[in-house]
């Protein structure tokens, strides 16, 4: 099993991040790579669809709204992984009101690749996210 995890600080207090991001299905919101997400199952399920029209179908395994985090699961991909968890989470920053910390983290079994391609992978992913997450922020 390979992992990666990127961290970023935003600017915006851990609530204001929250409130973006904290919906299971506001990708769209802050995520140019993913423009299109359906809420299915009630809200437990998200049906992502990225610029090229690949789909991308999530389960939410756990949400934290105190905690500012959740987990989801990857059922559907074009990803070269299987058994795919990320965890999205904001941390408030010690001393500061104005800031906060994301955390984006994952763990998965590469398919077909490498462990260091596939953490490559998620880690670009990852840093990618953030810097979009930080630009919607400083707006």
């Amino acid at each position: 099993m390979a992992s990666t995890s990127v961290s970023r600080i935003v600017p915006a207090s851990p609530q204001r991040v929250w409130d973006l991001i904290g919906g299971f299905d506001a990708l769209p919101d802050w995520l140019p790579y993913i423009p299109e997400s359906t809420a299915l199952e009630g809200g437990r399920v998200r049906r992502l669809t990225n610029p090229d029209g690949d789909v991308i179908v999530e389960r939410l395994v756990a949400f934290d709204e105190a905690g500012r985090h959740y987990s989801y699961a990857i059922l559907e991909a074009p990803f070269p992984v299987t058994g795919y968890l990320s965890t999205l989470r904001v941390h408030p920053v010690a001393g500061r009101d104005d800031v906060a910390e994301v955390q984006w983290s994952g763990r998965f079994t590469p398919d077909g690749i490498t462990d260091a391609e596939a953490e490559d992978l998620f880690t670009g992913i990852y840093r990618d996210g953030l810097e979009a997450l930080h630009q919607a922020l400083s707006a």
